[in-house]
Formats: structure tokens, sequence, C-alpha cells
């Protein structure tokens, strides 16, 4: 049998697999009686928001100009001021000389806004990032402390490393948000950061330290036989070979730190996880949006391991 046609039976098997997987989906939904209504779920990306515009005072309309496909209502105040409110073509409710109280409607505009899910998927994006640089600042430094000859040094990190690996990131959460935030008065947001970001330094910390002891020491004799400083040995010599090697660790930990940025939504932040739980709550598709929610958060870790794969042929031209 050709390698091509063992190829295409593989690729069949898998097809297969799928399409069994997803008959058990179907299966396991119509034994619960279960009814699908994806067509509520566009609407939580984008929407057409309506947008009602009241009259701001007592007074009487003097005129309705049309401008293109919109009318403008020109408003005169009972102090004479007059004020010009634009609002769709087709939604004026008044007419001119009408007498109005402040509060009556004029009419209304309508544009599209961004809907929940992409606003949580944004949240997530920017909390994920500066989560990820500020753990990569602190893995950084505590690696360093890790091989450092200091005692002090080596011990404190040792300590932070085994503290944060041997709890529960949700409890470290809860710590921040009610006894660091309490303390220090500080916001949700930075108390979902700064657990977050102390959580993925500790294992950022490890990668480090194996990364950078991996380089064999005669690089490091190498390059102060040379005159350099531990620094700038560090700096120049050791730390670019140690990151080469240390990417792939490093980007499966950042990809994980996306899928741990999910538990935030237990201190009130708007994630894309708390935004799906939201949306459910309205919409009554829980299938659907979770199954959405899922592919988002398999968009975006998809496009992260692209960026770092793209990075590391990047750096394997140099060798």
């Amino acid at each position: 049998m050709t390698d091509q046609r063992q190829d295409f039976l593989w690729k069949l098997l898998l097809a297969a697999v799928l399409i069994l997987a997803a008959a058990g989906i179907w299966g396991a939904t119509k034994s619960i009686d279960y009814t699908w209504r994806w067509q509520r779920v566009p609407q939580y990306f984008f929407y057409h928001a309506e947008e009602l515009h009241k009259a701001p005072a007592d007074g009487k309309v003097i005129d309705l100009v049309r401008e293109g496909g919109s009318t403008v209502v020109v408003f005169q105040s009972a102090t004479s001021e007059i004020l010009r409110v634009p609002v769709a073509g087709d939604s004026v409710r008044v007419a001119p000389g009408e007498e109005l109280f402040e509060g009556d409607l004029l009419g209304s505009t309508s544009r599209w806004k961004v809907g929940p899910l992409l606003q949580g998927l944004w949240v997530t994006i920017w909390i994920s990032f500066l989560s990820g640089i500020l753990g990569l600042a602190i893995g950084l430094c505590t690696g360093l402390c890790r091989i450092s000859r200091n005692p002090a040094l080596r011990g404190l990190a040792v300590t932070y490393v085994e503290l944060i690996r041997g709890t529960p990131l949700l409890v470290q959460i809860f710590i921040f948000y009610f006894f660091i935030g309490t303390v220090l008065n500080l916001d949700r947001m930075v108390a979902g950061v700064g657990a977050l970001a102390v959580f993925a330094g500790a294992y950022v910390a490890e990668i480090v330290r194996a990364g950078i002891q991996s380089i064999p020491r005669g690089q490091m004799e190498a390059a102060r036989s040379l005159g350099m400083t531990v620094p700038q040995a560090m700096r120049h010599i050791i730390l670019p070979q140690a990151f080469k090697r240390t990417l792939p660790p490093l980007a499966g930990q950042f990809i994980s730190l996306i899928k741990d940025s999910s538990l935030v939504s237990v201190i009130a932040i708007t994630d894309l996880t708390k935004s799906g739980r939201e949306v459910i709550t309205s919409s009554f598709a829980t299938f659907e949006i979770w199954f959405v929610v899922a592919a988002m958060y398999l968009i975006l870790t998809s496009v992260l391991s692209q960026v770092i794969f793209w990075m590391e042929r990047r750096l394997a031209i140099s060798d």
C-alpha cells in the first residue's frame, strides 16, 4: 500500500471520528429535547442600537430641516436658546410650532454597536496581554534570583515559586481581591491583573531558570575571559540563547494564561466568560453561547500559537 493511500485512509478515519462526535452531540441534545437557537447569537457580537433624543427643556419646535437621510429638529427653549437636534428622517415625533415639555420625545437615531461577547473578548485580550508582560518581567527577575549565589535572593525566589505553584489560582485571585485589594484599595481590574501576573511569573521563572542552566557554562567563562561582567555576559550572551530555547514553553504558559484569565470573572470582571454567562441569562441559548465562547478562546490561543511559531522560525534563521 502506497504512502499516499495510507494517508488518505487515515484522513478518512479522522473525518469519521469527527462526524461521530458531531452525531453524538446532536443525539445528546435530542435526548433532552433541546431546541437550538443559533439565530439569537449574532446580535451579541454586533447590534443595531436605537438612541432616543428628547427635549432638553420646555420650549417649542421652530422648524424641521431635511439634511440627506436625517432631519434636524430646530428647538427653541423657554429661555430663547436655539438647539439643533439631528434625528433619523423616519423617526421624527414632532411638528413645527409644537409646544413641548422637557423630556418629550423628538425622534431617534440608530447605529451599530459592539455586542457583549466582543467587549468581553477585548477585556480578556488586554488582561491576558498585560498579565503576560508583567508575568514575564516578574519571571525573568525571579529566574535570575533562582540561580543567584546570594542565599537571600535564592531563598526568596524559591519561596515565591513554591508558594504560588502550591496554591490554586482561584484562591490567589480571592486573596488579591479581598485582602490585598482591600488593604491597598485596589480596583478589581488591578487585583485581577496582579493575581494573574504573579501566578504566571512563578511558572515563567522556572522556565527562565531552566533555559539559562541549559546554556553550557563554557559560554559564561568565555564571556568573562573577554572582560565582560556577569550582567553583560547575561544580557549579550546567555539570555538571547536562553530565550530561543524557552520560547515554546513560554508560549504554552501564555496560552494557559489566556485560558486561566476566565477565573477573574469570579471577582465581577466582565471578561469573555462573564459576558457569556450574562448573555445566557437573556438569550436562554445556553449550549450555543458556551460553544461560541469556547470557539472564541480557541481562535485567540490559535492565533497566539501561530505568532509564536512564526517567531521560532524567524529566530531559527540566525542559528
